[in-house]
């Protein structure tokens, strides 16, 4: 079933962008894309922790 709310840590975007060192507005490019899942809580977004750490863990650039 579903997890309990108390469990999920949110990150603003602001956090995101600096645990990935990119900037905010790549951020918020990767919420609307779809590519980073988000919650909007009035004018904000809010992103869980685990989707950043899956963000990080599987996308790794191929330099090949």
């Amino acid at each position: 079933m579903a997890r309990d709310l108390s469990e999920v840590c949110f990150l603003t975007v602001a956090e995101v962008a600096g645990m990935m060192r990119v900037s905010r507005m790549t951020v918020y490019r990767m919420v609307h894309s779809g590519e980073l899942p988000a919650i909007r809580f009035g004018r904000s977004f809010r992103v869980p922790e685990s989707a950043v750490t899956h963000a990080l863990d599987n996308h790794v650039a191929d330099t090949a």
